[in-house]
C-alpha cells in the first residue's frame, strides 16, 4: 500500500517509480482527493509479462469495500510488450485506488514502473481577449 496525496505526485516530475509485486499478491496506491475537476493520469509497463490492473473509488477510508465504487474493472495488461496509458476525471473528493494485481501469477514477481500526474482543469477567463 502506497497512500499518496496530489501535492505528493506533482512533486514526481517527470521519473518514473517502481512498483515490485510478489507472485501471488497485489500492490495499490491510494490517492487522496480533495478538490473536484482534477484529472488522475497514469502510464505504466510491467517486466517480466503481464499485470493486471484497476481503478477503485471510495468516498472514504471508512467506506466499506461493497460500497466502493469500480471505475475501471480489473482488466489483465499486456503492459509487458506496450506502455499502458489512462485517466480518470475526479468528480468527487474522496480516495482514488490503483490497484495492480499480480495474483494470477504462482511462481513470477513482476516490477511494474509507472508514472503519475495529477492535472488541474484550465479554466478560460477571457482574460487574453483585446
Amino acid at each position: 500500500k502506497l497512500p499518496l496525496t496530489v501535492e505528493e505526485i506533482l512533486d514526481f516530475g517527470e521519473s518514473n517509480r517502481e512498483l515490485f509485486i510478489k507472485s501471488s499478491t497485489y500492490s495499490i496506491i491510494p490517492i487522496t482527493i480533495t478538490e473536484m475537476g482534477l484529472t488522475i493520469s497514469w502510464i505504466f509497463s510491467s517486466d517480466p509479462k503481464s499485470i493486471s490492473f484497476s481503478v477503485v473509488y471510495q468516498e472514504s477510508e471508512n467506506t466499506p469495500l461493497d460500497q466502493c465504487k469500480v471505475l475501471i474493472p480489473m482488466t489483465r495488461c499486456n503492459s509487458h510488450k506496450e506502455t499502458i496509458r489512462g485517466q480518470v476525471k475526479v468528480r468527487n473528493p474522496g480516495i482514488y485506488t490503483l490497484i495492480f494485481d499480480n495474483t494470477f501469477s504462482r511462481f513470477i514477481s513482476k516490477r511494474v514502473f509507472y508514472h503519475l500526474t495529477v492535472e488541474r482543469p484550465v479554466i478560460y477567463d477571457g482574460s487574453d481577449f483585446p
